[in-house]
C-alpha cells in the first residue's frame, strides 16, 4: 500500500511506519544517542522537558530484563529489534508530562526514520515489570516501549502478524479537523 496525503507534506510522514519485522541486528550506543538527540529538541511546556528514555541494546547485559517488559503478544516479534527503549515522563516536573513526552517520542521516531531505522511504539507492556526493571520512583510514568532497529523480512513473523505488515492508513483530514466547535 502506498500512502497518499491530501496536501503536500514532507515525504518522511508518509514513508515512516511501525513495522513488526526487525532484522535482529543490534544497534550501537551511538545509534541510540543520535536517535534520542532528535527527541531532545522537541518542544516542551515551560521548557520542562519531562521525558527520559531507558534502553537496552539487543544482547547486552540488560536485554534479558528488558525482554520481560513487552506483553506476551508483543514479545512474539519485538525481541528481534536492535534495541528496546522505554519512554518515561516525570509527573513531578510538569502537568503536561505525557503530552510533552509524546511529542519527544514523535521526534525520536522521525530521527530514527531519517537514519534508515524503524520504530514501533507499544502500549502492550507489563507495567509492573517495567517499573521493577528500571527501579522507578513514583514520579515516573511509563508511557510506552519502543522497538527500534533495521527492518526485517515479514516472513520472519508469525503468519497472523505477517498479514498485517503494511503501513496503516489514516483517517481523512475532515475526521480530525474542524474550524470552530466540533458539533
Amino acid at each position: 500500500m502506498t500512502r497518499q496525503s491530501t496536501h503536500a507534506i514532507h515525504p518522511q510522514f508518509l514513508d515512516r511506519s511501525s513495522p513488526r519485522a526487525f532484522s535482529g541486528k543490534a544497534l550501537t550506543p551511538k545509534d541510540i544517542e543520535t536517535i534520542v538527540e532528535g527527541a531532545r529538541w522537541a518542544p516542551s511546556a515551560s521548557n520542562k522537558q519531562p521525558w527520559h528514555f531507558a534502553y537496552s541494546i539487543h544482547g547486552d547485559a540488560n536485554w534479558q530484563a528488558f525482554s520481560t517488559i513487552p506483553n506476551e503478544f508483543n514479545r512474539r516479534w519485538c525481541l528481534n529489534a536492535g534495541a528496546l527503549l522505554v519512554v518515561l515522563s516525570n509527573k513531578a516536573e510538569s502537568a503536561m508530562h505525557s503530552f510533552d513526552t509524546g511529542c519527544a517520542w514523535g521526534y525520536l521516531a522521525l530521527q530514527a526514520h531519517a537514519m534508515g531505522l524503524a520504530t514501533h511504539a507499544m502500549a502492550g507492556i507489563e507495567l509492573a515489570a517495567a517499573r521493577e526493571v528500571l527501579q522507578l520512583g513514583e514520579q515516573w510514568q511509563v508511557e510506552c516501549l519502543v522497538a527500534i532497529g533495521e527492518r526485517g523480512d515479514k516472513s520472519s513473523l508469525p503468519a497472523d502478524l505477517a498479514e498485517r505488515e503494511t503501513p496503516s492508513p489514516r483517517k481523512a483530514l475532515s475526521e480530525i479537523l474542524s474550524a470552530g466547535p466540533l458539533a
